[in-house]
This record gives structure tokens, sequence and C-alpha cells, in this order.
């Protein structure tokens, strides 16, 4: 099936793919992916397991290359850089793992100014004072000496996520932020999201299997299928498109349906 797309006006893309490829073995998992990630706003993308969200998202991290295709970001054509070359991207990015990948080892502190310590030659004093500020933004004050195991689910997202803007990236990239999340703590933490968005003017790239509660926090949704992305565009010209694998999706969704749909007739990552 062919992809469906809302371009109906130019937009100002962060990120732009473009017939995306990507096998693993035999398994050929991104299968041409186009997509264009306003800057700005809060695009989000569902789909079916094993369709290759992860995959996908794996790759606008940079974390995987691709075997073809072009990934953009920024004006920059990532898939065209060295692997050194990559670093002044990756300046760009923010990323908030799956599980929050705290380090249970350090403080609240401790883990939020890690990667000012690793990667600036900021003074501890510097340092100090923009991890108080960030913890202060995103409601962590007193929580600087606590441990990840001595936080609640949420709030150990809270503290990813400050880890994840600390260095004030351009561009925020969530993998599944409310995975374990009950009802409660998960509207919680979309709304974290969408305020810290607009506060620190992001473009926010998000993996989501919130279907479709994430919809009212999000601006553009991609609808990603056997490998590509069928349905993009803002969230009104998404749910009102006629597009019977999306609805299927919707309506597993609804029925509380963990659908299951193979990529090449095979399991596949994300």
């Amino acid at each position: 099936m062919s992809e469906t797309t809302n371009n109906s006006e130019k937009i100002d893309a962060a990120i732009i793919v473009r017939d995306l490829h990507r096998s693993f073995g035999r398994q050929e998992v991104l299968r041409g992916v186009n997509l264009d990630c306003p800057r700005g706003e809060i695009t989000t993308i569902v789909g079916p397991s094993g369709c290759g969200k992860t995959v996908l998202l794996k790759h606008l991290n940079l974390l995987l290359r691709p075997d073809y295709g072009q990934i953009i970001i920024d004006g920059i054509d990532v898939t065209r850089l060295s692997w050194r070359e990559l670093d002044r991207v990756r300046d760009k990015l923010g990323m908030l793992f799956q599980g929050g990948a705290l380090f249970d080892s350090l403080t609240v502190f401790e883990n939020v100014a890690f990667p000012l310590v690793e990667k600036t030659n900021l003074s501890q004093e510097e340092i100090a004072a923009r991890v108080a500020e960030m913890l202060r933004q995103l409601g962590l004050q007193g929580m600087e000496n606590k441990f990840p195991s001595q936080l609640s689910g949420g709030m150990q997202k809270r503290v990813a996520l400050a880890r994840a803007l600390i260095h004030r990236p351009k561009i925020l990239i969530l993998d599944e932020p409310t995975t374990g999340l009950d009802p409660t703590r998960t509207r919680s933490i979309h709304e974290l999201v969408r305020h810290t968005q607009q506060d620190f003017g992001l473009t926010v790239v998000m993996v989501s299997h919130d279907v479709p509660q994430v919809f009212n926090y999000s601006d553009q949704i991609a609808f990603m299928h056997d490998g590509r992305i069928e349905l993009a565009g803002p969230v009104s010209y998404v749910m009102s498109a006629d597009n019977e694998n999306f609805k299927r999706f919707l309506a597993g969704k609804a029925s509380g349906e963990d659908e299951q749909l193979p990529v090449n007739g095979a399991s596949a990552p994300g």
C-alpha cells in the first residue's frame, strides 16, 4: 500500500526522513520510511508491535545507520557523516530511553549532572547551578540526594527527562516514556512532556503505545505499519483519514488488544 501523508502545505521540518531502509540479516524491518517532523512540535509515532517503530527511533537518535536512505537533522544529512562527525549532531539531541536508564549508584543530582561532567568544561559551580535550575523546572526540588530506588516510577521518569534536557538540546527523542506507569502517572508524564516542549521550544519525536490518549498531547501523528509510515499529519487529519490499517489498529487498542502484525511474515523489533 502506498503511503498516505498530509502534504497540503510545506512545513519547517527539524527532521526529514527519506526512503529509509534497514534489514537485519534477511529480515527487512524498515522498508522505505518517509517522514517529516515539524520544528517546535510533538510528532508521535504509533503502530502495532513489530512494525519497526523502535528501529526507526534508533536511526533518528544516531544509534543505527540505515542500509540506504536519508536522515536530515537540522539541515545536516547525517547518513553521510563519519561516526566522529556525528558528535556535533548528537549535541542537538536529547534522549529519554524506555526504562529511564538512570544510574542506580548515583544520586538524582549526579544523574542529571552526568552529561555536563562528561561532555563539557563547565566548573562545578556552573554545573550545580544548571542542575538546580533544571530540577526546579521539572518539580524535583529536594530530591537531589535521593537515589533512583527511592523514587516512584513517575519521579524516575522526571529525573531521566531532566538529564536528557540538561545540555539544552534542540530535539528531544522519547522511547515509550510512560512504560510501566499507571494511568494517572501516564497522564502526568504526557502533560510534563507537553509543558517541557513548550517551555524549551523543543522539537519532540516520541514513540508511544498510549493510543489514543497520547493524541491529546501531540501535534502530529505518524502511523507506522509493515516497516513504512502509512499515514502522517496533524492529529485531526490522521483521525479523519480513510486508512483501513489505522482504523484496525485503533479498534484493537480500544478493545485492549496488543495487535501483532509481523514484518515480512516474521516478528520484528519495535
